[in-house]
C-alpha cells in the first residue's frame, strides 16, 4: 500500500506579498499584483507590445539571505531560497534532528537563471572580454542551481533534482515528491517552484508569440482576467512557492502540523502542439481523471478546482471543457478559481503557488476570488467561478497545470483526516 503523504509547511514569494500569511490575506481581498511594467535599462518600453507584469516589487534579497551570497545568485534562485526557508520554518523541520539522506529537494523551474544568463551574454558581446565572465556563472545558470542551493542551505542530502516542463514544472515537482516518498526514497521532500523570467529576451519572446495581454497596458490591474469575455492573453509574473511534503508516519512522529494530504498525481503529454492545447479538452480531462484514479477518489467528490486558467482565449475554454468532461454534472457544483488573475502567470512557479493557495483554501474553508471576472465568457462559464471570496468546507481539490511542450499535470489535494 502506498504511503500517505502530507503537507506540513508552506512558503511563498509573489507579486501580491512575500510570506504565506500576507499572501493569503491579499488573495482573499482580491488584491491585484499586476502593475505597469518598469522596463529594462537601455531598451525603449514602447518596443514591447505588452507593458504590464506581475512583478515582485522592491524585493531586497539581503533582507532574507546572507547579503554576500545573495548578490551572487540569480533572481529565481533568490526567490526559491526565500520561499524554502519560510516553508522549512513553517513546518518546524529541524534538520539537525533528521537523517540528512532522508530529506530531498525537488525544484520546478520553467526558464531558470535567465536574469544572469541574459546579462552576462550581453556584457560578453558588448565588452568582448570572455576572461571577465564570473567564475560562478556556469553553476549559477544551470536549471538545478536552485535545488543545489536549497539543499546546501538546509543540509538536505536526499534525492536532489530539477524538473523543467514549462508552465507545469512545479506541479510535476510536487508529483515527483509524492512519488519519491511513496517509494520510500525519502521521508521529507522540500518542493519549490521558482521563476524570474521578466527579462528583455524572454519578455520579447512572449510578445512575439502574441501570448501576452496588450489591451490593458493603461490599466494594468485589469489585464489578467481568466474566464472573462474580454481576456486577451496572459500576464507575465514571477515568484516562488514552496511546500514541505512528508510521509504521514514521519509527520506524526514529530507531531507536525498537517495542512492537507497530497492524495494523487498524474502527468501526461497531449502530443498535439508545442503551444496550443487540443481544442476538445479530452487530454486535460484524461490527466485529471488519472490523478483522481491515483488518489482513489471519484470525480463526484471534488469540491474545488484551482484552474490553470492563464487568461488566454483558447486555454481557458479548453480547460473548462476538460472539467466538464471529467466532472460531468459535478462541474456545476464545484468551486473554481484562478490564482493567476491575482499574480499573473509565474511560469515554472505557477503550480507550486497554486498548490499553496489550494492548501490554504482547504485549511481555511475559503476560496479566493477570480478578479476581473466581469463579463463571463459563455464558452468557459461554470456556476462556481466568482469574482468574490467563496466559503465552503473543501474535502477534495484539484490543482491543474498545463505547459508548453504539450504536457499536462494534475494534483489531488484533500483534507487531512
Amino acid at each position: 500500500m502506498n504511503k500517505r503523504v502530507v503537507i506540513t509547511g508552506l512558503g511563498v514569494v509573489s507579486p501580491i506579498a512575500i510570506g504565506v500569511a500576507q499572501f493569503w490575506k491579499a488573495a482573499l481581498e482580491g488584491r491585484s499584483g499586476i502593475t505597469a511594467f518598469r522596463g529594462f535599462d537601455g531598451l525603449p518600453l514602447d518596443a514591447y507590445r505588452s507593458r504590464v507584469a506581475g512583478q515582485v516589487l522592491d524585493f531586497n534579497p539581503a533582507a532574507y539571505l546572507d547579503p554576500t551570497q545573495a548578490e551572487r545568485l540569480d533572481r529565481y534562485a533568490q526567490f526559491g531560497l526565500v520561499a524554502s526557508k519560510e516553508a522549512v520554518a513553517d513546518a518546524g523541520l529541524q534538520m539537525d534532528r533528521e537523517p540528512p539522506h532522508r530529506v530531498g529537494v525537488i525544484v520546478g523551474a520553467g526558464m531558470g537563471a535567465m536574469t544572469m544568463g541574459e546579462r552576462e551574454l550581453t556584457k560578453l558581446y558588448l565588452e568582448r572580454r570572455p576572461n571577465r565572465v564570473p567564475p560562478n556563472f556556469i553553476p549559477t545558470i544551470t536549471l538545478n542551481s536552485a535545488s543545489g542551493l536549497i539543499a546546501l542551505a538546509h543540509g538536505a542530502k536526499g534525492p536532489n533534482y530539477a524538473i523543467s516542463t514549462a508552465c507545469s514544472s512545479s506541479a510535476h515537482a510536487i508529483g515527483q515528491a509524492l512519488t519519491t516518498i511513496r517509494a520510500g526514497q525519502a521521508d521529507v521532500v522540500i518542493v519549490v517552484g521558482a521563476d524570474a523570467s521578466i527579462t528583455p529576451l524572454v519578455f520579447a519572446g512572449f510578445c512575439s508569440l502574441r501570448a501576452l495581454s496588450t489591451r490593458y497596458n493603461d490599466d494594468p490591474a485589469r489585464a489578467s482576467r481568466p474566464f472573462d469575455r474580454a481576456r486577451d492573453g496572459f500576464v507575465m509574473g514571477e515568484g516562488a512557492g514552496a511546500l514541505i511534503l512528508e510521509s504521514l508516519p514521519h509527520a506524526r512522529k514529530r507531531r507536525a502540523r498537517i495542512y492537507a494530504e497530497v492524495a494523487g498525481y498524474a502527468a501526461t503529454s497531449e502530443a498535439y502542439h508545442m503551444v496550443i492545447p487540443r481544442e476538445d479538452g479530452v487530454e486535460m480531462a484524461t490527466t485529471m481523471a488519472l490523478a483522481l484514479k491515483d488518489a482513489a477518489i471519484p470525480a463526484s467528490q471534488v469540491d474545488y478546482v484551482n484552474a490553470h486558467a492563464t487568461s488566454t482565449v483558447r486555454g481557458d475554454e479548453v480547460e473548462i471543457r476538460g472539467l466538464r468532461r471529467v466532472l460531468k454534472t459535478r462541474a456545476n457544483k464545484v468551486l473554481v478559481n484562478a490564482t493567476k488573475s491575482l499574480i499573473g502567470h509565474t511560469l515554472g512557479a505557477a503550480g507550486s503557488i497554486a498548490a499553496v493557495a489550494t492548501t490554504m483554501a482547504i485549511e481555511s474553508g475559503q476560496v479566493h476570488p477570480t478578479i476581473n471576472y466581469e463579463d463571463p465568457d459563455p464558452e468557459c462559464w461554470l456556476p462556481g467561478i466568482a469574482a468574490k471570496t467563496q466559503e465552503r468546507r473543501i474535502k477534495v481539490a484539484l490543482v491543474n497545470a498545463f505547459g508548453f511542450g504539450s504536457n499536462n499535470a494534475s494534483l489531488v489535494l484533500k483534507q487531512y483526516n
